[in-house]
């Protein structure tokens, strides 16, 4: 979940993997990650961006040009902010190095959705920083004041938002302890691959990363979007389980008084039941007859699946199949279950662990069970969306480090030495003018086109497909292009700079504790 400066990232826009690395390994803390982002969506269950940019108000110039590529559950969110309920957004940064022009892309989105109406956290990432990279408090302090100072000079506004340091946060840290409670270590070994020489600190802080990512419900439940990059992806889904384990109840779609095992096998139930409801079938489904249809051999299902199915509607037997809404006891105190049973209305039937409702549709009966839960003392989570951004390319080609200060540009670089790195950069251009001008450019394998799409063009759409089109066309050569792209970051520098010294004040009256007392 946190934004550090060690990204790696290869030339076709992917992050660099190792060799014999698996291309679909995503790691936190930088050692193999993907190469073909369009693997995620079938992988991981990450959806394609492109399939709710329709739906958005306003969007950021980051969503127009597909450099936020990728999203998970990120309409529940968008309909938050469509009707403005309240929402959130938050992002960690681990104070490693000096903040760069890839963690320009999470500020802007963070203040993005600040700008939305929604309730938008930074964070100091400094116990990580402490655990994972060995970096001392007063490292940890000189870096994070810097990051702080860049996010508000972009515009966030920190009396409408909250800024934190995960050691000074009392509230995520005893968060934390409670969701470590629902972890376990096996989980640590096959999501991130620790093992026994991993520090007991590098594993708390990720359970304190798990706390970030959902303390903004603290005060309420609600719909809370992490921008990320696609290492980060881990974070999240860990996150989305732990959110769920702290439940009270959960709320599924059942069809008769027995349990099933996933969507798979409760897909066969529907299947069979709207397959007996047809005009000429008997006005009452019986399990039975459900087992039958389902045997045939024509149905198409998972043979596993289709076996445990059968075998528990035969149990069942003479008994209806219907849709009902349940609701399943998971960690709901006495009370609460008992307060659960009243708050049903209509046709229920109340079994020992679990309720069904005839008449509630999901949503309304996953309103009402979360009501329930916090009213009981219950956090109520909303499972994290997250939306995902590409990794820019570095300036010499192949991966943006910290450790390669020509592969990136700082946004503390003085103006003239960002000119000189852009002057200097790796360019899609061919192998000379006469070639370039009679095959056109290549501004998609292109750094310095990046930085036009990322940055430069800011939010000028037209100035972005008319440098790509040009590039692309063989109009334009890339010492003009790099020119123009050199002197508009000289530009873009000297005036964040002087921004960061105008907020200096507004730093210093934020809540935020700038230096550690814990420095050694």
């Amino acid at each position: 979940m946190t934004v550090d400066d060690t990204d790696t990232t290869a030339t076709d826009g992917g992050t660099e993997t190792t060799d014999g690395a698996d291309d679909l390994a995503l790691d936190p803390w930088g050692s193999s990650t993907v190469s073909d982002y369009r693997k995620l969506f079938d992988e991981f269950g990450i959806e394609s961006f492109e399939d709710v940019l329709g739906e958005i108000p306003n969007p950021h110039y980051l969503m127009r040009r597909a450099i936020i590529f990728g999203h998970r559950d990120y309409r529940r969110v968008l309909a938050a902010m469509r009707d403005d309920e309240p929402f959130a957004a938050l992002s960690g940064f681990m104070p490693t190095g000096d903040p760069h022009i890839g963690h320009k892309m999470v500020f802007d989105e963070i203040i993005w959705h600040q700008r939305q109406g929604g309730d938008a956290t930074a964070l100091i990432a400094d116990l990580e920083a402490h655990a994972a990279r060995d970096l001392s408090w007063a490292e940890i302090d000189e870096h994070a004041k810097d990051y702080l100072l860049s996010l508000l000079a972009l515009g966030f506004d920190p009396e409408a938002g909250t800024l934190y340091r995960q050691s000074e946060n009392r509230d995520v840290q005893d968060l934390g302890f409670e969701l470590g409670i629902e972890a376990n270590f096996s989980e640590f070994q096959s999501i991130y691959g620790f093992d026994g020489e991993t520090d007991v600190s590098h594993m708390q802080s990720v359970v304190t990363q798990m706390a970030d990512i959902l303390s903004p419900q603290l005060d309420e439940p609600k719909p809370t979007v992490i921008p990320v990059g696609p290492d980060q992806d881990p974070h999240v889904r860990f996150a989305r389980d732990l959110a769920a384990r702290t439940r009270y109840f959960g709320v599924t779609e059942a069809y008769a008084s027995f349990e099933v095992d996933g969507d798979d096998e409760r897909a066969l139930l529907a299947r069979a039941y709207d397959a007996l409801r047809a005009p000429d079938a008997d006005e009452t489904v019986r399990c039975v007859d459900a087992a039958d249809w389902l045997a045939g051999a024509d149905r198409e299902a998972d043979v596993d699946a289709r076996a445990s199915v059968i075998e528990k509607l035969e149990a069942a037997g003479k008994e209806p199949l219907r849709p009902r809404v349940r609701f399943l006891d998971r960690n709901a105190t006495e009370e609460a279950f008992e307060a659960l049973i009243d708050a049903v209305d209509g046709e229920k039937r109340v079994f020992e662990s679990h309720i069904d409702s005839f008449d509630m549709g999901r949503g309304a009966a996953e309103a009402l069970a979360r009501e329930v839960e916090v009213d009981h003392g219950g956090y109520g989570f909303v499972p994290p969306s997250s939306i995902y951004h590409r990794f820019m390319t570095g300036l010499t080609g192949g991966k943006m480090s910290s450790s390669i200060p020509a592969s990136h540009i700082s946004l503390l670089d003085d103006p003239e030495e960002g000119y000189d790195k852009v002057k200097a950069a790796t360019t899609g251009g061919r192998t000379s003018a006469e070639e370039q001008r009679e095959l056109g450019g290549e501004p998609d394998d292109c750094p310095v086109y990046e930085l036009y799409a990322y940055l430069l063009a800011a939010d000028d759409d037209e100035f972005a497909e008319r440098v790509y089109e040009e590039c692309r066309g063989g109009e334009r050569l890339c010492g003009d292009c790099k020119e123009q792209a050199a002197t508009l970051m000289r530009e873009f520098l000297a005036e964040h700079q002087e921004k960061r010294s105008e907020v200096e004040e507004r730093l210093e009256a934020a809540d935020i504790e700038l230096e550690s007392p814990r420095r050694r």
